[in-house]
């Protein structure tokens, strides 16, 4: 076994736990349906599992880059060709660009299958339709027109160029600059950094999307601008004309993803890179934003889906290893050691963070899709508010815990986990880089206690904890007590930690930000134990039905339960960590470290 879309299991949070019929419903979704739905997570199986997992492996031997050219890793440009004429790139595109439009809900259960099937080529796709969005919400009809068909097709791929050598993750340090000419057009020039897929020869084209200064433009993040810098110039019919004035100086060598090339870009080394000012000047870390919040689930997904793939391989793994005795019995005998007490806890520990992250990313995906589409003004506030509160969530909490869920797959797999032939070491490298892609872990924590809770008053957040508190009392009333019983208690944590963000962040902002991402993580268990709590009251009421799926329905309520009895209580740990212990962590003075 290589890679099996969890299909079933994306079905159930998608129609129970996400309200799929609802989210089809919405105005703009005309096309869509529960049907249309079910074919589309069937053919995105297909593909995953029979295009893009096979190349997985031979993908981290990495890209090649020679004089400026990049080859892509082995079996990467002709996936890509069977993805673009398959339609896959777009699936949430704009419809009048020729897209299908689907809704953000349908896009990540797609998603999760490419990102499992093959992280490091999913990242084209996924940084292609950021830069749809943006350029869509923002640049000129003509613009459009020029990019958007042959980036939606898949023709044409896309880049962000964000930071640069000296900026990092502070945008404020950008140095590139940008000169008006003469026929209304740019020059660029500069060098920019960490650029995912910004070269390679799978598509005819690469569109850049580029943060640079005007010559009067303010210091800081208020003077950077936005602009399209492609690969190829563009003709006036349409074809392309010559290369313009940006090259890939060199591949990064990096942990992880080898098949997807980060590369250092150079713009304007001779006479300018030509480039189209995107909407108006200096508001261009604005129109970034605009996608940040797709790009920031995106990245959620890819932490939880390359767990999804660790896990499936050590399930596999150990259900075929056979060593030691079973515990307690007197056959001397080896047995599977999926019958060991302690593999089955790791596997558990696995498969119980998976669901629930896959039920709290497909929800906020709902709330995405509400957000910019519910007709109901009042109602379309309240879903963006929630979408702005669990973003940082998503991203950050799948991806910190995709480094443990991967680390427990090698575990499983004991010695030859560490050996790279039996593939899943390649999963915990490329895990990784999910925690620092797109803000990392200690700047989601910051967006979240700062923007999210203190500055909304802990609105959001209080109420997404009395939803979860009336599904506790459901569950106890149903006769779930230990998961009632543990999500009830983590609940008590969050209220009294978003209490005490309330409390110091605006005069003791320095205690506030060390607890923050302790609280980011709190949050990520409670709110996934809140919805797979939700999951044990729908399979209960499933398991009514006559033609009740019996297996599938009971494992819900037993994963729920093991992630009550196992998982929710480490948010006893973290709140004493934020509430008591936070000041410890700023004892040391700078010279002490």
């Amino acid at each position: 076994m290589i890679y099996q879309a969890p299909v079933k299991d994306m079905r159930f949070v998608l129609n129970e736990l996400a309200d799929l019929p609802a989210i089809c419903g919405l105005p703009g979704y005309g096309e869509c349906s529960v049907e249309l739905v079910d074919a589309v997570l069937e053919e995105g199986a297909k593909f995953a599992e029979g295009v893009l997992a096979p190349i997985n492996k031979d993908g981290d031997q990495g890209a090649k880059w020679r004089d400026g050219e990049v080859t892509a890793a082995p079996g990467f440009k002709d996936a890509w060709q069977q993805y673009v004429e398959s339609g896959w790139v777009g699936l949430r595109a704009p419809e009048a660009f020729g897209g299908q439009g689907m809704p953000a809900l349908v896009a990540a259960a797609v998603e999760e299958m490419w990102c499992a099937s093959n992280l490091a080529f999913s990242l084209a796709p996924l940084l292609t339709l950021g830069a749809v969005e943006a350029i869509h919400h923002h640049a000129s009809d003509e613009l459009k027109a020029i990019y958007l068909p042959q980036m939606a097709s898949g023709q044409w791929t896309g880049t962000m160029n964000l930071t640069e050598p000296q900026a990092g993750s502070d945008l404020a340090q950008v140095r590139s600059r940008a000169v008006p000419a003469a026929d209304g057009s740019y020059r660029v020039s500069g060098q920019k950094i960490f650029i995912t897929w910004g070269e390679h020869d799978m598509a005819d084209n690469i569109v850049h999307l580029v943060l640079a200064r005007l010559p009067d433009a303010p210091a800081g993040v208020k003077g950077i601008s936005l602009f399209i810098v492609p690969k190829f110039l563009v003709n006036a019919d349409g074809s392309l004309g010559a290369r313009n004035d940006v090259r890939c100086v060199s591949l990064e060598h990096k942990l992880g993803i080898h098949g997807s090339p980060t590369a250092v870009m150079s713009f304007g080394d001779n006479d300018g890179a030509v480039g189209y000012l995107v909407g108006e000047p200096n508001k261009g870390l604005n129109y970034m934003f605009t996608m940040m919040n797709h790009a920031r689930l995106g990245v959620g997904i890819e932490g939880m889906a390359v767990s999804e793939r660790a896990y499936q391989k050590a399930v596999e793994y150990a259900r075929e290893r056979v060593q030691s005795r079973a515990v307690g019995s007197p056959d001397p005998a080896g047995v599977p050691i999926i019958q060991h007490p302690d593999v089955r806890r790791m596997l558990m520990t696995m498969r119980a963070q998976i669901e629930a992250q896959r039920a709290l990313t497909f929800y906020t995906a709902a709330a995405l899709d509400r957000a910019g589409r519910h007709p109901a003004p009042a109602e379309a506030a309240r879903n963006q508010a929630l979408l702005n509160f669990l973003i940082p969530i998503v991203k950050g909490w799948n991806t910190e815990q995709a480094n443990e869920i991967t680390s427990l797959a090698l575990q499983v797999h004991g010695g030859m986990g560490f050996i790279e032939e039996t593939g899943v070491a390649q999963y915990y490298r490329d895990a990784r880089i999910t925690a620092i892609y797109e803000g990392t872990t200690g700047i989601q924590a910051l967006d979240l206690i700062g923007r999210k809770t203190a500055m909304d008053h802990g609105v959001t957040a209080r109420a997404l904890l009395a939803e979860a508190q009336s599904s506790a009392d459901k569950l106890a009333a149903a006769g779930f007590d230990s998961i009632a019983r543990n999500l009830a208690a983590a609940i008590g944590d969050a209220e009294r930690c978003v209490a005490f963000i309330l409390e110091t962040f605006g005069q003791q902002p320095q205690l506030a930000a060390a607890g923050s991402v302790p609280f980011l993580k709190l949050m990520g268990i409670v709110l996934g134990g809140w919805q797979l709590g939700r999951a044990a009251l729908i399979a209960r009421e499933r398991l009514q039905e006559a033609d009740a799926d019996q297996d599938f329905l009971n494992a819900k309520q037993v994963t729920a339960r093991f992630y009550a009895e196992h998982l929710l209580p480490q948010t006893a740990g973290l709140a004493a960590a934020i509430l008591h212990g936070a000041d410890s962590a700023l004892a040391l003075a700078d010279s002490q470290f």
